[in-house]
């Protein structure tokens, strides 16, 4: 396993993190349990979690199963959704932050959480009243690091400025979703996460399983999985050349003996400023597949023809302005400046 520094922290974390959606929600706490222990003798360090996931059972399930071995993990969690009929029981103002991070801590039952996440974006509430809250969250002691998820790369980068203007704690990290099939952060998020020294942690590297080999190219649906549940499967977000993707992912698998997940987690691992993937799994057997994401190298030939038939179309200014270094270096006689 990896070990890879979160942005410009002096924080290590592993480069496969394990997600923990799937506890309390096809997941029992025994299972649960088996999959943490296969993750540690993985070399995983790395768990993540949300309030929100399975009635905040994962939360629990997680606290449980971590006991005796607090100080080996890295625990992220996150707030935003409901949690109760409450109008105030939502979103990122000082009120519900100060009220869901003592219930989270509650329930993991630790006296810190790691890494801090906003879950999603809350445009009903001022950024700085947020931001203030999360530092003074960190002055208490209650979380090391903060970070967000879903945020556009205008508000990342109003965070940031504030956080440096006022002296504030600033994001070390940023999750978003990125995979094979799903790769809009490149041109505008992943270039901010460079620039301002943020370890991008990503969430649905397989495409809600997608990329596991369960399905072939033109299907969307499976038995027993996710999209047939109608449950994190996010397909509305597959780009248009998804299934080109999936069907040379499926052929260099074949071709590697290695799995399409361990392929698809490898692959998004070795993406410019990725710190860590999060994979889940809700059997044992589904977890020792995913962490075998971790600890080797895609050939270079291989890595590059998944570069060149999953890549999107660059959009504008981009696609206006990609050359212009040219432009910039040329020399040109103008006869008007004779």
């Amino acid at each position: 396993m990896e070990y890879r520094r979160l942005g410009r922290t002096g924080l290590k974390v592993s480069e496969i993190c394990l997600g923990t959606m799937t506890f309390g929600h096809g997941t029992d706490e025994k299972e649960a349990a088996s999959i943490v222990d296969l993750a540690f003798d993985a070399g995983v360090n790395f768990f993540d979690t949300a309030n929100s996931y399975a009635d905040s059972a994962s939360e629990t399930i997680l606290g449980n199963v971590l006991k005796g071995r607090r100080r080996n993990a890295v625990v992220a969690t996150k707030f935003f959704n409901p949690m109760g009929p409450d109008v105030n029981s939502s979103g990122t103002s000082r009120f519900h932050i100060m009220h869901t991070v003592e219930e989270s801590l509650r329930r993991l039952q630790m006296d810190y959480i790691d890494i801090l996440y906003i879950h999603h974006v809350d445009s009903q509430t001022p950024l700085d009243e947020t931001l203030r809250a999360l530092d003074d969250l960190v002055r208490q002691g209650k979380a090391r690091y903060t970070a967000c998820s879903n945020f556009e790369a205008w508000r990342l980068m109003e965070a940031m400025w504030l956080s440096d203007h006022n002296g504030w704690e600033r994001f070390a990290a940023y999750q978003p979703q990125y995979s094979l099939v799903v790769r809009d952060i490149e041109q505008e998020i992943i270039p901010v996460c460079q620039l301002k020294g943020i370890g991008v942690v990503v969430w649905s590297p397989l495409g809600g399983g997608f990329l596991t080999g369960k399905y072939r190219p033109g299907e969307r649906t499976h038995s027993g999985a996710r999209s047939e549940e109608g449950w994190a499967f996010p397909q509305n977000y597959f780009a248009a050349n998804a299934d080109q993707a999936l069907a040379t992912l499926l052929e260099v698998a074949s071709d590697l003996g290695r799995t399409p997940a361990q392929i698809a987690t490898r692959w998004v691992l070795e993406q410019p400023a990725i710190t860590s993937a999060i994979v889940g799994a809700r059997t044992i057997e589904q977890a020792r597949d995913n962490l075998q994401a971790g600890g080797w190298t895609l050939p270079v030939e291989v890595r590059g023809q998944l570069n060149d038939v999953s890549h999107l179309p660059d959009r504008y200014p981009k696609s206006m302005e990609f050359n212009m270094h040219e432009r910039r270096d040329s020399a040109a006689r103008m006869p008007s400046l004779d």
